[in-house]
């Protein structure tokens, strides 16, 4: 008990992710833009004035196993920021392979995939419609370190980008809603198609991640 009341000190600023619903089949239309669902994990980014810290969904902190994504988020150009995204080491074809982080080698070459932007200067962007938050992110991120990039998105038909994901051997995409908040928790705002066929998904009944 004492030893989670100390880590619930120090995670007193944590804010729990927003997590997709399952879907079958991905939306469509002009309201959903569409990103590729990376095999790694999940990771909560935070810049303050105690330095930076790499928080996973279930709150414990990888800081130190990815020391030059912590780095390119203290060179960011702000005080203070927290954003959202998944920590991936990719093959040679940039496919995100989970085995990969094991290798204490390989984590010089993680790369932090950010998908959202939550604060920034003290500034709280949770009910800023997601199109705003994707254009800060954007912003701040454009001249930042190969560790930290801008996690691509795609408009159109979700099949389509569906299937091509599949293709490439990615874990699914993610369809989010223009227009929707940030809200932590599972949301409908956001929805997740897996490939049946991805190591992750073969890999998933042991137990959701970190």
């Amino acid at each position: 008990m004492v030893l989670l009341r100390e880590r619930n000190r120090r995670l007193g600023d944590f804010i729990e992710p927003c997590l997709p619903s399952p879907a079958k089949a991905p939306p469509s239309g002009p309201e959903w833009i569409h990103e590729i669902k990376h095999d790694g994990f999940r990771i909560m980014a935070r810049r303050d004035a105690a330095g930076v810290r790499l928080i996973t969904r279930k709150g414990n902190d990888l800081t130190r196993r990815f020391p030059f994504i912590a780095m390119a988020v203290a060179a960011l150009p702000v005080a203070s920021c927290l954003i959202d995204g998944e920590a991936i080491v990719s093959d040679d074809n940039g496919l995100a392979i989970f085995d990969r982080m094991r290798g204490q080698g390989a984590l010089a070459n993680a790369t932090l995939c950010a998908f959202d932007l939550l604060q920034v200067d003290g500034r709280d962007l949770r009910r800023e419609p997601l199109e705003a938050r994707k254009r800060a992110l954007a912003k701040l991120l454009r001249r930042s370190h190969s560790s930290v990039v801008v996690n691509e998105h795609f408009e159109g038909d979700g099949a389509i980008v569906f299937r091509e994901a599949c293709r490439l051997g990615c874990e699914g995409i993610v369809s989010k809603r223009l227009g929707s908040p940030y809200r932590s928790g599972r949301t409908a705002h956001w929805i997740k198609v897996k490939n049946p066929k991805a190591p992750a998904v073969k890999r998933g009944a042991r137990g959701g991640g970190m």
